[in-house]
């Protein structure tokens, strides 16, 4: 680090090839270089309080301090256990009770404001600028409210919407931005805006500044009046709003900014910087078991070639269960159905469903039962329904329909995080935001939705599913794991799909399904089909189910946003590698160098010859991986490669 006169601030990364410029005058703002190359322009923070001060207008600096951390970080539950973390970091210290903390680590810069403020106080609104030097272009995810709905209702949505890639200068100016967003730089280089630890703080929107090629954040303000209603009377749907976006007892961290500069498009696709700026798990999550479930929801019930009649019921979840128990799967939910409709209550069971008969049977057999939750019923009452259905034996919750990341719906997700802490439930939140670090926080926290995922297929009569989950792991999965729900067994190529609500189908092939077990990030990772499905198409049921859904190690081999992907991931000493690609059919070359010495041999699920015809057409093999470590790969349109690797 570098100061001018106290009025310039200059932080490098470890490398040296990221700088982040940080200038002090009438406000507070910075650049960020990379080798040489203007990543983001002269960009303004800063925050206003209700007293009419604010933080970083006018500032006074009353002193700074400099530190480099370079140490490891131990991931129980993540896609690598262990995360080199290094940094170099920057404490401005200001008059007026607050500080700035700039980072900068190899692959990005993050700022934080921290309220040293001994008395409670009100957030008016955050400045939070991302300047760019031209009108580049940007893979852009829009709240998913109609642009005929203003602005200010678009703050309640559920995050699940395709990306357009389009020109800042085009950006539809009637819509909110949901973040991570990415902006195309020079030189093939790409700039991922995200933001991590928001513990109790509205989410960051995103949204067109003042300046030329410039983005904003935008933040929901504090709910004034709620209602309940919204989903079978499960949500509370805000019915006005302060003129403020937070409030605080007292001194506070806010969440971190993040601007992450990758030199290829893979190198964001194994990013780890949300997951590093998350705040550290306190207490014993040695009891978090992730794992596989199976899911009643996206199959409908559809149970054949059984003699009881199908659907929510003690029969049909003891066949889940039985189904779960013979491939060693841990898991099987119940959801939406389970308890009453309509009446936000828990506690009430219908008649058809036998709990704790249930709980027993599913333990005898090795399995555990998660519950399904909506949002106002969960939250209603949440230590008592924790308390009772963990004393019962239940394992987690599937938390729904929050639809919203204002202060009072963030703070819910710490609540219920802390909560299943408590009583040793798994907390998977769907019908939410992105996540940003809360699983680091507290592990039990097993995943989270915020993704235009395969459900989206039941219904959708226009939606390219094939590119956008070869947008995905560039993005959204930047932020952290993904609720997908992968694992059709109807496929479709692009001319024959269609929605279907009871006997939905993907679009691509039957191996990218089974690559997206290895793609997508998702320690609690469900099986979407029906069993009966599953069991008639045995060889790929047994390699899904073998599939850890926590890893050792990661790194993404290759990529192109909306075109192709492939990583690699490994669990002890077995290697798996997912590749897919978009509706054009795709050659590579995976170079396999990771690893290392020895002889190889690889399971492959591959694209049969008539995939781009017969979507679920595939080939079986097991092959010697090569000495040169070149390993040729072809993909029909829409289609998937997926490998597991064992030493011979």
């Amino acid at each position: 680090m570098t100061a001018t006169a106290q009025k310039q601030f200059n932080l490098k990364s470890p490398d040296g090839k990221l700088e982040a410029i940080i200038q002090l005058d009438k406000t507070i703002d910075y650049s960020i270089i990379h080798s040489g190359d203007i990543m983001l322009d002269k960009s303004t923070i800063s925050m206003s309080l209700d007293d009419l001060t604010y933080y970083g207008v006018e500032p006074k600096l009353s002193g700074s301090s400099t530190r480099t951390v370079n140490e490891t970080i131990e991931a129980p539950v993540y896609k690598r256990k262990q995360i080199k973390d290094h940094f170099n970091e920057l404490t401005l210290r200001f008059k007026g009770n607050y500080n700035i903390i700039f980072r900068a680590y190899d692959d990005g810069i993050a700022y934080r404001f921290v309220s040293t403020s001994k008395k409670p106080f009100i957030v008016k609104n955050e400045q939070a600028e991302f300047n760019f030097p031209t009108d580049q272009n940007a893979f852009i995810c829009y709240a998913n409210k109609s642009e005929n709905v203003p602005l200010e209702e678009q703050y309640s949505n559920s995050f699940e919407q395709p990306y357009f890639h389009n020109p800042l200068s085009e950006w539809n100016k009637k819509r909110l931005g949901i973040s991570p967003l990415v902006v195309e730089g020079v030189k093939g280089k790409k700039v991922c805006i995200a933001e991590a630890d928001l513990m109790n703080y509205p989410g960051m929107f995103l949204y067109p500044g003042e300046k030329p090629n410039g983005l904003k954040g935008i933040f929901a303000p504090y709910p004034k009046e709620l209602e309940q209603g919204g989903h079978n009377n499960l949500q509370m749907l805000v019915k006005s709003r302060e003129d403020y976006i937070a409030k605080f007892n007292g001194a506070t961290n806010f969440p971190w900014r993040i601007v992450i500069v990758s030199e290829k498009d893979s190198d964001l696709a194994d990013s780890d910087m949300v997951y590093k700026l998350a705040t550290p798990a306190q207490g014993d999550f040695s009891w978090v078991k992730p794992g596989k479930v199976a899911w009643e929801w996206w199959n409908d019930w559809n149970l054949y070639n059984v003699d009881f009649k199908a659907g929510i019921n003690n029969d049909t979840y003891k066949y889940y269960i039985d189904f779960a128990s013979k491939y060693g799967i841990e898991y099987v939910i119940l959801d939406e159905g389970w308890a009453v409709n309509k009446q936000a209550d828990l506690f009430k069971v219908v008649p058809e469903i036998n709990l704790p008969e249930l709980v027993s049977y599913a333990n005898s057999k090795n399995v555990g039962l998660i519950l399904w939750a909506g949002f106002h019923a969960f939250d209603r009452d949440m230590e008592a329904v924790c308390k009772h259905y963990s004393e019962m034996g239940i394992k987690g919750f599937k938390v729904d329909f929050m639809d919203r990341d204002d202060q009072i719906v963030v703070d819910f997700h710490r609540r219920g995080a802390e909560m299943g802490a408590k009583y040793k439930v798994l907390i998977d939140y769907h019908g939410t935001y992105k996540p940003t670090g809360l699983q680091r926080t507290y592990p039990n926290v097993i995943n989270f939705e915020g993704v235009n995922g395969l459900e989206q297929l039941k219904w959708a009569s226009n939606l390219d599913q094939v590119t956008y989950d070869v947008t995905i792991p560039f993005i959204r999965q930047v932020a952290g794991p993904m609720d997908y729900t992968q694992g059709a067994m109807r496929n479709a190529t692009k001319g024959n799909y269609r929605n279907v609500y009871s006997e939905a189908m993907s679009q691509g092939t039957r191996c990218r399904q089974l690559a997206e077990y290895v793609v997508f990030e998702s320690p609690l990772n469900m099986l979407c089909d029906s069993p009966s499905n599953y069991m008639e198409e045995e060889e790929c049921t047994e390699f899904i189910v073998a599939v850890p859904t926590v890893w050792d190690n990661t790194i993404a081999l290759n990529g192109e946003i909306g075109k192709y992907v492939t990583i690699a991931r490994q669990k002890a000493n077995v290697w798996y590698v997912g590749s897919m690609t978009n509706w054009d059919a795709q050659d590579l070359e995976l170079d396999l160098s990771f690893l290392g010495e020895g002889n190889f041999q690889g399971e492959v699920f591959k694209d049969g010859i008539n995939a781009n015809r017969v979507a679920r057409d595939y080939k079986k093999e097991i092959i010697d991986i090569p000495a040169n470590r070149k390993l040729p790969v072809s993909m029909a349109p829409g289609g998937g490669y997926v490998i597991k690797i064992t030493k011979k």
